[in-house]
């Protein structure tokens, strides 16, 4: 069930939507006019499902462009809802702006519920009956900020239309997300995409605001499109609306599993561009470069922007050309997307990592370190075992003689290979190192009873306390030799003046203790 959110610019459309999903997806600022495309949200009330779609405030006196855009896309989302909720703001009173939308909507076949926001206190509840006169029922008293009446709305929201089927799980689901650079064409991408005006195109850069998720389907995949507002380097960044539009880019990036990085083919591959590529591996989604506007790029070497952005990418991601505009090369993209999104998930039976990981040794003879017990023996690194052990990104272990052997050439060696052989070009594939001695996780109870002596002889086999000598038996300070009764090493025999070993009598011949004379100074 879809239920449109309209109303006039700055009446708290964006707060109430945020409200109500318990959610900060809603870009929220002070200024009017910050949202422009409609941007859905889901949540859920006793049971059921809604989904609430954010649009721009609409004043249907303003001329601009831009403005006109605004208005076509709350259309759009009027069409396209089961319901709607006109929002405005009990504090200016009854404008005619909101009469100019609810007569719009009076003629929209669809249930209209009005929503008197801004009544943050008890006393407040009054403004709501000026509502009256818009002619669409009941005015409901609502607070964005305070969550006053947001219940009561939701209640009727959800009595408007029948109980219906929730949508499809949107698990298995691929979230293809479209980041880079401002006016870079990232929207128009998205509209060639869906096949349809879903957001709003404008040559002026900054224009998109939200992360707008859109689902297609492709080829019989699922996938969602999300179109993100562009990332300028952080020093450029001046206002605080700037940068939580950025800020919701990068959280888009996180929960995509493709990110697909716009560049402006005139432009080639800037370190701007490398560095929201960088974003996107280090969000852990799967990553492919862009060079858009192709149709209009001129002296251009492709050969070397690819070259460029294998020497500076880790993750050696692929380099595109396409064109939005005319729609060259477009259905590429979408393949492509698909194809990172399956070898992401894709689990490589162990034989065949191990089978690579010979082939490896075999074109390339690990180092000689000084790791381990022996430093500075020489001991040469073994390679000797490998295993997949996660998905989405993969992660692979490799059990190793020793860490400390390991360097950091042939880690980066054995690491393109992999991405050669399995064509994991852009995806990023993470590689544990893991030394033969050490101790797993489910060995802890072993190392504690060996702590605790279990491993030690048991009690019977010990002397007990009555066997050993007691300290009577034992002889006192006071019946030993005193230093000054001992010979000292000046009167001992030396060496020389000593019997050897031959002339010595055996212990059998020698004396015992007790027939032995005093020794005398």
């Amino acid at each position: 069930m879809k239920v449109a959110i309209v109303g006039y610019p700055n009446v708290g459309k964006s707060s109430l939507v945020n409200r109500l999903t318990e959610s900060r997806e809603a870009v929220v600022h002070e200024r009017a006019g910050i949202t422009r495309d409609r941007k859905e949200l889901r949540t859920e009330w006793n049971g059921r499902a809604l989904t609430l779609v954010d649009t721009g405030g609409v004043d249907l006196e303003d001329r601009d462009v831009l403005a006109r855009q605004i208005q076509d896309q709350a259309r759009a989302a009027l069409a396209d809802a089961d319901a709607a909720v006109l929002v405005v703001d009990a504090r200016a009173g009854l404008r005619p702006g909101d009469q100019e939308m609810a007569e719009l909507l009076r003629r929209a076949p669809l249930p209209v519920l009005v929503a008197a926001n801004k009544i943050d206190t008890v006393k407040d509840l009054s403004l709501a009956a000026e509502f009256y006169a818009l002619g669409l029922g009941e005015p409901i008293a609502v607070s964005a900020a305070q969550g006053l009446g947001t219940g009561d709305l939701l209640d009727r929201i959800a009595a408007l239309v029948p109980e219906a089927a929730d949508d499809a799980a949107d698990d298995d689901a691929i979230r293809l997300a479209l980041i880079g650079r401002p006016n870079v064409g990232k929207s128009s991408l998205l509209n060639r995409f869906a096949g349809s005006e879903r957001v709003i195109v404008s040559p002026e850069a900054g224009t998109t605001r939200d992360a707008i998720d859109l689902p297609i389907t492709y080829n019989d995949r699922r996938l969602i499109l999300v179109d993100t507002a562009g990332i300028r380097r952080q020093a450029k960044v001046g206002e605080s609306l700037e940068y939580y539009t950025a800020l919701r880019s990068r959280r888009a990036a996180e929960r995509a599993d493709v990110a697909l990085v716009m560049c402006d083919a005139s432009d080639g591959i800037t370190t701007q561009d490398l560095r929201i590529a960088e974003l996107a591996m280090h969000s852990g989604c799967a990553t492919a470069l862009v060079l858009n506007k192709w149709d209009i790029a001129e002296n251009v070497d492709l050969d070397y922007e690819r070259a460029r952005a294998h020497k500076k990418l880790r993750l050696r991601p692929r380099v595109l050309t396409a064109s939005a505009l005319t729609g060259r090369h477009v259905d590429r993209l979408l393949i492509e997307a698909v194809a990172l999104a399956d070898r992401s998930r894709t689990r490589i039976p162990t034989p065949q990592l191990n089978r690579f990981l010979s082939e490896v040794v075999a074109a390339r003879q690990p180092p000689v370190g000084a790791g381990g017990k022996g430093a500075g023996s020489g001991h040469r690194l073994r390679l000797l075992f490998m295993s997949q052990t996660a998905e989405s990104p993969p992660r692979f272990s490799i059990q190793v003689n020793s860490r400390a052997r390991v360097t950091r050439d042939y880690a980066y060696f054995i690491e393109n290979r992999l991405r050669e052989r399995y064509r994991l070009e852009g995806v990023p594939a993470i590689i544990d190192f893991v030394a033969r001695n050490e101790r797993r996780p489910d060995d802890g109870r072993e190392a504690r009873a060996r702590r605790s002596g279990a491993g030690r002889p048991s009690g019977a086999g010990r002397p007990s306390a009555a066997s050993r000598p007691s300290a009577a038996s034992r002889p006192s300070e006071a019946g030993r030799p005193s230093e000054a009764g001992r010979p000292s090493a000046a009167g001992r025999p030396s060496e020389a003046g000593r019997p050897s070993g031959a002339g010595r009598p055996s212990a059998a011949g020698r004396p015992s203790a007790a027939g032995r004379p005093p020794a005398t100074t």
